[in-house]
């Protein structure tokens, strides 16, 4: 055949710095010199995006060895250095037709600086009307390695141990799983990447640039806005709490307005734990709860329970799961913690209202632990609310915030990593809800939950408890505990109208479960494709036995021997990764920021009497002005919107290149946005409007 003109691949590398590469950051026109080649059997015109800047060698296509694409080189001049996510495109003379491209092979030359340049995508079209191309990327091009980039048509594993994309998944993986490997953070809890700190992970897992350097701006602006309000409350009082309207300036929503007006509100009180930031621990009672005692003269009480359980109307929460945990000591001040029940009502007008309040459960030295009620003196009935409060904080960060989503997610993550190469379909469809997971975990263990980390400055179960709740909130994390449908039937909150948290997320579920079954559904066509999928099933088995430390235990799958089955777990996986997270952390900004009505710890012990409330006592049992503002600073840096935050979705990278794959995702996208309607909809005749799962504001991965 004739010469047929071939243009290399116009890369579009992004110049990202790479803080645990990169001594200092990369700017386009900096980077040393690159070379691509395109491998398989194919000619055309490539459009990617490598590194091309001053002084760049470009290798274009030339006619190569048997089986080779076609290599050449190209030296680029560019007087001045140029803005990142550039798009360079090449035209050269191939002198014969290579047929279909299968890799492309990209290297970048060392330089004194061996800066390193981020690659999103290289597309080759061939002459006349050939169809396009494309070879994924979305990596780091850096040092001396060559990078071989198959074409990106999605493949399941074959038998033929000489096909070429077969080796390279098998090599693939066994690389991956020298640089993906598990590590113990405590025993008893799910395995983490091996890493001690962020500069340890490997780099495609790492915050690029904008995200490091917001990041670290949040703190350091937090951490001012503290300094601010010591300062100006050195000479103050802090005695009321009104005092704490003092430290409550600065960053805040406009429910944390109406938080701070209404939070002593019995109303208010109760629709946290159907819409709040910890929708996840409230259920309808199926019995009256063991561990309520009611003393003598309490028989009005008991009638008036037992009538609302035959109602189905009476709801309760119980933090049995604190109960005899150690607690922390904060600059030499034992701190406290109780394991309060509450029982609440369902009016016909879906408002929840507490009726009454065991703060600890009965023991060996109290029997009959004293109930709080509506109708007791104002202060007592406020501290009663407050134990609760202080409780759910704990739960709601430790049990369904880091556990729950955090550390699931990242087991999911390492096990993607370490299992399914990336020309898999599932490896596809998850990779964009794994993004920044492990590098935000890892900060966690190194800030947060560290020995001297926050946990440890502020928080009641800080010091060692808070390790103690982890490990025994993982014997009730069970598969069931992750799915909406099951979870929220088990909980009896199904139908409920003013569950806005349970309606919105069954909604999502079912969107997300659409579209899983649409990719699921290409590839995989009888049940026996999916028993069939080595890969598939060692990345089951990963998480499961190791990753979660034997779940099958607790309902989590070991294999999957459906398609079905898949699709129920890789709901649950994305759904977990954004949805749920996004429920979890949102709602920290709006109800934290008023510490009184979440406060991080509790500095005197559980009141054993009603008479003895004063209003010394619940300034003395609440945070004192450091820990609040410390409070505030913290969950503002976690429940704000991150600016390079990617909706639920919408992620622009291009994993798939077939166009059915394309158009569940645009279908996908489209049933999100249709819900996005739905929920603005709803809230304009709320009250108070519940935001939390509009697809807008959901992240496509855990970030923060």
């Amino acid at each position: 055949m004739g010469s047929s003109p071939f243009s290399l691949p116009t890369w579009s590398l992004q110049p990202r710095t790479l803080p645990a590469v990169t001594p200092e950051p990369c700017h386009c026109g900096s980077g040393g010199p690159f070379r691509g080649c395109s491998e398989g059997a194919g000619a055309g015109t490539a459009q990617g995006r490598p590194a091309v800047d001053d002084g760049d060698d470009t290798q274009s296509p030339s006619a190569g060895p048997a089986g080779v694409g076609p290599r050449s080189f190209v030296r680029r001049h560019h007087p001045l250095p140029r803005p990142s996510a550039q798009e360079e495109e090449f035209d050269l003379d191939i002198p014969k037709d290579l047929g279909p491209l299968q890799f492309v092979k990209l290297c970048k030359h060392h330089s004194l600086v061996d800066d390193a340049w981020f690659c999103d995508l290289i597309t080759v079209r061939g002459p006349g009307a050939s169809e396009e191309a494309a070879f994924p990327c979305y990596q780091w091009v850096q040092g001396q390695g060559v990078l071989s980039l198959p074409e990106g048509t999605a493949r399941l594993a074959g038998d033929n141990a000489l096909d070429v994309f077969q080796k390279h998944r098998e090599k693939e993986l066994k690389e991956r799983q020298k640089l993906y490997c598990w590590d113990t953070w405590k025993e008893g809890l799910p395995l983490t990447i091996a890493a001690g700190c962020q500069d340890d992970l490997p780099p495609n897992m790492r915050f690029h640039e904008d995200k490091r350097l917001d990041f670290e701006w949040a703190l350091k602006a937090g951490a001012l806005e503290m300094v601010l309000k010591r300062i100006y409350t050195l000479l103050s009082s802090w005695n009321h709490l009104e005092d704490f309207d003092q430290i409550f300036w600065g960053q805040k929503s406009i429910l944390a307005e109406k938080v701070h007006q209404c939070w002593q509100d019995d109303e208010l009180f109760g629709y946290q734990f159907l819409n709040g930031a910890n929708p996840m621990l409230l259920r309808r009672s199926a019995c009256l709860p063991s561990r309520l005692v009611l003393p003598p003269g309490m028989e009005a009480l008991r009638a008036q329970l037992e009538r609302e359980l035959q109602n189905g109307s009476l709801f309760e929460a119980d933090f049995i799961l604190l109960d005899g945990l150690p607690t922390n000591v904060i600059r030499g001040e034992k701190q406290y913690l109780a394991a309060p029940l509450v029982l609440l009502k369902m009016e016909p007008n879906g408002k929840l209202l507490p009726m009454l309040i065991q703060i600890q459960p009965p023991g060996p030295s109290s029997p009959t632990s004293p109930l709080f009620l509506p109708s007791d003196p104002p202060l007592a009935w406020l501290l009663a609310k407050v134990w609760v409060r202080n409780s759910d904080f704990q739960l709601h960060q430790l049990q369904y915030h880091l556990l729950n989503t955090h550390l699931v997610a990242e087991v999911m993550a390492v096990a993607t990593m370490r299992c399914l190469p990336g020309l898999h379909p599932v490896f596809k469809l998850l990779i964009p809800h794994i993004r920044y997971t492990m590098e935000i975990n890892t900060r966690a263990r190194t800030q947060l939950i560290s020995e001297g980390g926050i946990f440890d400055k502020v928080v009641s179960t800080g010091g060692g408890g808070h390790v103690q709740l982890l490990r025994r909130a993982m014997a009730q994390l069970t598969y069931r505990s992750l799915c909406p449908p099951d979870d929220l039937a088990d909980r009896g909150l199904l139908g409920i109208p003013s569950a806005l948290y349970a309606h919105d997320a069954l909604r999502l579920w079912g969107i997300i479960a659409q579209y899983v079954e649409g990719i699921v559904h290409l590839f995989y066509h009888r049940d026996d494709v999916v028993r069939g999928d080595s890969e598939l099933q060692a990345w089951c088995r990963e998480i499961t036995e190791v990753g979660l430390c034997h779940a099958q235990e607790r309902g989590f799958p070991i294999s999957f021997q459906s398609r079905k089955q898949l699709c129920h777990f890789l709901t649950m996986c994305i759904f977990t990764c954004t949805a749920q997270h996004g429920a979890i952390n949102q709602g920290q900004l709006d109800w934290y920021a008023w510490v009184p009505n979440a406060p991080c710890t509790m500095r005197m012990p559980p009141p054993t009497t009603k008479e003895e409330v004063k209003m010394a006592t619940v300034m003395g049992s609440l945070p004192d002005v450091r820990q609040a503002c410390l409070q505030m600073t913290i969950t503002w840096h976690l429940g704000r919107r991150q600016p390079d935050m990617v909706p639920l979705g919408h992620h622009k990278e291009k994993y798939f290149s077939s166009p059915k794959a394309k158009a569940v995702l645009n279908q996908f996208q489209t049933d999100l946005e249709n819900l996005e309607r739905e929920i603005t909809a709803r809230n304009e005749q709320l009250d108070l409007p519940y935001d939390y799962l509009k697809p807008s504001r959901i992240e496509n991965s855990v970030t923060i």
